[in-house]
């Protein structure tokens, strides 16, 4: 067996299950989930229909560089919503994925050298699929903690320069998981500075890039700012999903985009990794990426659960909203592990402690004392989820 396998942890829903071993809910109040980032809203008409249509290409093998009009209809939404002014190249900058999970996962199997005593770089707490490819890739994860004082992003000046020196991958996630937090354009110029600096490849997970708070204001993005700087996409490299914006999880559907020579190494890595979308969930996703007046549906859904649901927990919890995302990162003064049994055990509602999300880096597990939220269930179970949280912290208050 690989020899690191031993050395992933188990998976945040893993310890999860395990914490709520011999707990039983009060039966009389239905479960509610807010624990796994898993849309629940309607996917869209406009992709089910294209999807109906295309189950005709279940007899064709689908190619590992995808179709050009898939290639084109993501070129065209990168322009869209990030400005790059045709600077992407459809036929060799962009490349289909099954969701970013799988991309984010395989992408560090294929830019690290496991003889390099290679590190990689990632916020803290995390999305545990980073820690994982990197251990796998035979390098040592580095957990950069993101806290209220750090603005929930990692601080990139308080690396160590030898670490820079040794790092041959940053995941960057922005809109964070579980924060919600989002790197402006001036913090992602500092990233794209130490890559040109340190060489480092960037992976940007922003697969949360279009769920927002602000129409007005929408998250920016690695590849629009090297647009605006003028500069290549050199060493970046961003991941997206139609599982968030168009709250599809189970089309798999995503893409990876940016530095051409990278992408080109990707795709023979996939081409042996065997993991090409295939042609009808393609077909439907052209339609998916060409529209943007479901995902603005979309956004307003959240908006609408965020608006509903603070208001009830302000009074008694530490919690705000976030720029973007759809989870609440809030400090519940107390053991993370002990406020998540507890309100499963007496309300039936399902949240993730933060310390699952995230790794003592030699300060502390920046998740302890916090839980994630995610707000994916109907509005009503929101609400109602959001009136039995209260319930429980006045209780123990009281």
């Amino acid at each position: 067996m690989h020899p690191r396998l031993a050395s992933l942890q188990p998976y945040p829903f893993e310890r999860l299950a395990q914490l709520h071993r011999g707990v039983t809910p009060p039966a009389s109040r239905k479960p509610i989930s807010l624990s796994i980032g898993e849309p629940k809203h309607a996917a869209p008409g406009i992709v089910v229909d294209a999807l109906v249509r295309s189950l005709a290409d279940l007899g064709t093998y689908p190619a590992t560089a995808g179709l050009p009009a898939f290639r084109a209809a993501v070129a065209r939404w990168l322009d869209r919503r990030y400005n790059l002014r045709g600077a992407i190249d459809p036929a060799s900058m962009v490349l289909p994925v099954n969701g970013t999970r799988e991309a984010l996962f395989a992408f560090a199997q294929c830019v690290i050298d496991p003889a390099d005593a290679a590190l990689v770089a990632m916020p803290n707490p995390f999305y545990q699929i980073y820690e994982g490819a990197a251990l796998l890739a035979g390098a040592t994860p580095v957990f950069l903690d993101t806290t209220a004082q750090t603005g929930f992003l990692p601080d990139l000046s308080a690396v160590p320069t030898e670490v820079w020196q040794r790092c041959r991958l940053l995941y960057l996630c922005s809109p964070g998981n579980p924060t919600g937090a989002v790197a402006d354009e001036a913090y992602l110029e500092t990233v794209l500075k130490l890559s040109d600096q340190y060489g480092f490849v960037i992976a940007a997970d922003e697969c949360y890039g279009d769920i927002f708070a602000d129409e007005s204001n929408p998250p920016p993005g690695l590849l629009g700012t090297c647009a605006r700087l003028g500069r290549s996409f050199e060493r970046a490299v961003v991941f997206h999903s139609l599982s968030k914006r168009s709250s599809v999880p189970g089309l798999r559907s995503g893409f990876v985009a940016g530095d051409p020579a990278i992408l080109e190494a990707f795709r023979l890595y996939r081409t042996y990794h065997g993991c090409a979308l295939p042609v009808h969930v393609q077909n439907a996703s052209i339609v998916a990426w060409d529209d943007d007046a479901h995902a603005a549906a979309n956004r307003a859904l959240y908006r609408e659960k965020f608006d509903a649901v603070l208001p009830i927990l302000a009074p008694v919890l530490s919690v705000e909203a976030p720029a973007a995302s759809f989870y609440l990162w809030p400090d519940v003064a107390a053991d993370d592990e002990q406020f998540a049994r507890d309100l499963y055990a007496t309300e039936n509602v399902i949240v993730l402690p933060g310390s699952y999300l995230g790794r003592d880096a030699g300060k502390g597990n920046p998740g302890a004392g916090r839980v994630r939220m995610s707000l994916v269930a109907p509005l009503p179970d929101c609400i109602e989820a959001a009136h039995r949280i209260r319930r429980f912290i006045e209780s123990r208050n009281s």
